[in-house]
């Protein structure tokens, strides 16, 4: 599930006086724990898709509190960090509020998020690292994972069965000889993997297979790393892919893959694990084949390994501001914990922890999207990260890889030039 950092990125000035407002460096769970009130800020897909989950919740911090008010607001996407920005510099924020995971830095750098201790919420020691590294800044935590969408391939059985293969590849050589396969039968029209060139969640996970990275920090300095041999040498292997599998508009990014998908030119996809059901959607299915002709499988990394995939979700965080700090965290531990991750798993949702994500293997419905999960990564946790995304400095960085514009070297030494601009800017 992916989410983009928004408005987070300009509220300095409304931070200023926020950091001062906050418990102890390890949270304060005593700050509110008699509250008489309780405001939850979610997105739209709680209250559509597990209303009841919400309840219990509700229900476990109404019995330790008897008589305490819960209140409830939804927003979509990004209309909450409109209004969350608009209430932060005011004394009326909410208790709790949900986060893309993505959107979590800009808030924590500028301190609109009030530490929590960690080991009090359950499940923590198992957090998956991606989610992990969300809440986390600077030695400290700021939040609490909520749940996880992965990322996955998925193609066509029918184009595959094709040219002679029945079963999903296992080894990135068997995924390559395949498609190779695929293109010399289909033609110069046709994309054996409509890949994106400015998708960089995909691209970095090429990076991260080969062992390099976006930045790394050194003495509390971060610098960019995409022109370290490792990661040259994974986006040396990304530009491959484009070069000779994806020919449809090389300057698109992933935003409307899963439409292109449902037109029937490409037999396989690397993103979300939502994307190969919905272009077999009626709306989106253009050829009347898609619908049980769609598999997702394990993506193969060139290393050997599974590939790392980057992990999207939400967060729940604590305004530093909230007067309800104690009761805040309980409720999360009750929405997020035990009970709740069960709640969520059962609505398709993969959970915050490898305890659980580790059962759902098991099960032929979710060991794909499961397994794809335990290897990720996360984008670096510097304080001017949220500015490099702004910049878009990937994505240009890997248009000018795939139109040709720019050597794999040339773009990646641009990129982490500009990278190293902002990184450590608050």
């Amino acid at each position: 599930m992916k989410r983009k950092l928004t408005a987070a990125i300009g509220i300095a000035g409304m931070m200023i006086s926020i950091a001062a407002c906050g418990g102890s460096d390890d949270g304060d769970s005593a700050k509110g724990a008699d509250a008489k009130e309780l405001t939850v800020w979610l997105t739209v897909d709680a209250q559509n898709n597990w209303p009841t989950l919400v309840k219990a919740a509700d229900k476990a911090v109404q019995k330790k509190h008897p008589g305490i008010r819960i209140k409830h607001e939804y927003y979509g996407w990004p209309d909450k960090n409109t209004k969350l920005d608009a209430v932060l510099a005011t004394d009326k924020v909410p208790d709790v509020v949900e986060m893309g995971n993505t959107e979590m830095l800009g808030y924590m750098v500028k301190g609109a998020f009030a530490p929590v201790q960690a080991g009090k919420f359950d499940n923590s020691g198992a957090w998956l690292d991606g989610l992990k590294a969300s809440v986390t800044y600077e030695g400290k935590t700021y939040g609490v994972p909520y749940y996880a969408g992965g990322r996955v391939a998925n193609w066509r059985k029918d184009v595959a069965a094709s040219v002679g293969v029945k079963t999903p590849p296992k080894t990135y050589k068997e995924l390559t000889a395949a498609l190779d396969k695929i293109q010399k039968k289909e033609g110069g029209k046709f994309s054996a993997w409509y890949q994106p060139t400015r998708d960089w969640y995909a691209a970095m996970s090429f990076v991260y297979d080969a062992g390099g990275s976006i930045a790394k920090e050194d003495g509390g300095t971060w610098k960019g790393s995409l022109s370290s041999p490792e990661s040259l040498k994974g986006l040396t292997e990304f530009k491959k892919v484009v070069d000779s599998y994806m020919h449809g508009d090389k300057t698109k990014d992933e935003s409307d893959r899963y439409i292109v998908y449902g037109q029937g030119k490409s037999a396989m996809i690397f993103g979300a694990a939502w994307e190969g059901a919905t272009s077999a959607d009626p709306k989106n299915d253009k050829t009347g084949k898609l619908k049980d002709n769609l598999e997702n499988f394990v993506m193969p990394g060139p290393s050997g390994k599974n590939m790392p995939v980057f992990l999207g979700g939400s967060d729940l965080a604590i305004p530093v501001k909230s007067k309800a700090q104690g009761v805040a965290a309980e409720w999360i531990n009750a929405f997020t914990g035990k009970d709740g991750q069960k709640g969520l798993i059962a609505k398709g949702n993969l959970p915050n922890n490898k305890t659980d994500l580790a059962t759902l293997k098991d099960d032929p419905a979710t060991a794909v999207p499961a397994t794809a999960a335990e290897s990720n990564w996360f984008v670096p946790m510097a304080p001017g990260w949220g500015q490099v995304e702004k910049a878009q400095v990937l994505q240009k960085m890997l248009q000018n890889i795939g139109t040709g514009k720019k050597s794999v070297e040339a773009a990646a030494k641009e990129a982490d030039a500009a990278i190293d601009k902002v990184i450590n800017t608050k």
